[in-house]
């Protein structure tokens, strides 16, 4: 498969931004289905329209799809958030934020046309069976899964089916030039929200969180019990191009961190009704300190959290500021499959700031905002953000806070520089990952002679494998400065090869090193460590 990548900083990240910024909020809708849907003038107007076309028309149309496209205009006239969701699409979506589907559990390129594995998922039915990284699969139930018209969408679809159900695989593994099949019983994958988890320091620990699905605040509480085991005192919580997702799995969350009686946040609808959420007596990292990463792709309910905090003076908020979507959304069901999610309420952080930007001229200008700040020299100094005094909330321990257009840390960390994102960026959109997956093609067996614990004590990425990287990268049109960069770009091949050969988690601390906002972390550590040993010693003198 031949892949092209061209990097364009910052479109890059504009488009990453736009992809996946939506929420679905569970909350109450108290209106009755009668209420909701009573007959009039409007609805049977566009009810008749269709009507017309579907039996009147000259051609055959597909009204279907007009019905599509005027559900999508009606949306975008509302706000960004509110979205039609398709028929054909609401079981991955669905999926996504269940956090979990049935499968064989692995994780696959396309590569030359054919299904190759690049790991099994840990435990999953087809590691259990003995499925290895680089494997090919022909085919499932004798239907092959390899040819030039064959998609990613086609193969999932032949290899998900009902738990419990089996699926005969036919396999070439190239190491040994044999083929041989296998069945596989289906189970539930689960598709993960916490990306990594380790000790950051000897007591402070790290958890990486992409999104909030139905699964996150359970995968959340084992990893902070995993790390408080591992002697966690203090919590660093990457919210980092976090999207959001469910409005309660914010709550329990922020719970974890705030005293009982605190308030996390509030609702308003339409008709002026207030909700309120307060913390309860349950959470396990209360009076800890806790440092939570935001950037410009933080949105929804990684705001929730952020705010939530801030508000009450718990914790220190690090990075830039987040993207800024204070509407709170359900969805509700279409009667034909699809769906809607529509905004129903706006929410408030206990300050009372609502940290929505505005929409007021479209989502093409709402999503272009993004390009403004980097415009304007916001995402590089934190002097370059504008507020305004009409916005200003304050803390109860006398902090000033302000609404609009997201949440502004604590603690600025600027973006790097182009090629530092373009480097992140070609390992967030897959780049690296299928480089290392060609290069441990040529000769998977050099690597089993590493455990984990010698691959990150000992491996380092010799300059034969960066110049053949340089190479791939030029003959795919991405030019930048290597060599300047050579330290960070072999710091992220190593931690893409301890992803395919062990596991995300220790790819994600291998790039810790390297990372600024956790560098900012650490930095602050130590500052209140030293100034607390100041302090100690005045006492005593």
């Amino acid at each position: 498969m031949n892949r092209k990548y061209s990097f364009v900083w910052p479109t890059v990240i504009a488009l990453a931004l736009a992809i996946g910024i939506f929420i679905g909020g569970k909350l109450h809708f108290n209106d009755s289905p009668e209420k909701l849907f009573t007959t009039n003038s409007k609805k049977d107007k566009l009810n008749r329209l269709i009507d017309y076309i579907d039996y009147e028309y000259v051609d055959q149309i597909d009204t279907d799809s007009i019905v599509d496209v005027t559900v999508n205009n009606i949306l975008d006239k509302l706000d960004p958030h509110s979205v039609y969701i398709p028929r054909q699409e609401m079981d991955k979506v669905a999926e996504n934020m269940k956090g979990d589907f049935v499968g064989i559990g692995i994780n696959f390129y396309m590569y030359k046309d054919t299904v190759a594995v690049i790991r099994p998922v840990p435990n999953g039915p087809s590691d259990k069976k003995g499925v290895l990284p680089g494997d090919r699969i022909l085919r499932a139930d004798g239907e092959p899964l390899f040819g030039k018209d064959l998609g990613d969408n086609s193969v999932v679809k032949q290899l998900k089916g009902k738990r419990g159900s089996k699926v005969k695989l036919e396999i070439y593994r190239k190491e040994m030039d044999s083929l041989f099949s296998i069945t596989v019983k289906r189970d539930r994958i689960p598709i993960k929200s916490v990306d990594a988890r380790f000790m950051l320091d000897s007591d402070i620990g790290y958890i990486k969180i992409n999104r909030f699905a139905e699964s996150t605040y359970k995968e959340f509480k084992t990893a902070l019990k995993e790390l408080q085991k591992e002697g966690a005192e203090k919590l660093v919580l990457d919210l980092r191009d976090n999207p959001g997702g469910y409005l309660g799995i914010a709550e329990q969350m922020a719970d974890e961190f705030l005293e009982d009686g605190k308030l996390i946040l509030f609702t308003k609808n339409k008709k002026g009704k207030v909700d309120k959420a307060f913390a309860t007596s349950k959470g396990d990292f209360e009076d800890k300190p806790v440092y939570v990463l935001i950037n410009e792709r933080s949105a929804s309910a990684s705001e929730i959290i952020a705010g939530a905090l801030q508000d009450n003076d718990i914790g220190t908020i690090v990075g830039r500021r987040s993207f800024g979507k204070g509407l709170v959304q359900r969805e509700m069901d279409l009667g034909d499959g699809s769906a809607v999610r529509l905004t129903v309420s706006r929410y408030y952080t206990p300050t009372g700031r609502s940290i929505q930007k505005d929409y007021k001229k479209g989502n093409k200008d709402y999503y272009q905002k993004f390009t403004a700040r980097y415009q304007s020299g916001e995402l590089l100094s934190v002097d370059s953000i504008k507020v305004a005094d009409s916005l200003k909330f304050t803390t109860p321990l006398g902090k000033v806070v302000y609404g609009g257009g997201g949440i502004i840390p604590d603690v600025f960390v600027p973006i790097g520089s182009n090629e530092e994102e373009a480097i992140k960026s070609m390992s967030s959109l897959g780049f690296i990952s299928y480089f290392i997956f060609e290069h441990l093609e040529e000769d998977r067996k050099r690597y089993q002679i590493y455990s984990l614990e010698e691959f990150l004590k000992d491996f380092t990425v010799d300059d034969i494998l960066f110049e053949r990287f340089i190479d791939y990268c030029i003959n795919n049109n991405i030019k930048i400065d290597f060599y300047t960069y050579e330290e960070s770009i072999k710091r992220y091949l190593k931690a893409t090869l301890a992803v395919q050969l062990f596991d995300e988690n220790y790819g994600a601390k291998i790039r810790s090193v390297s990372d600024p906002m956790l560098q900012k972390v650490l930095e602050l550590e130590r500052a209140t460590i030293a100034q607390d040993e100041a302090s100690r010693i005045e006492a005593k003198n």
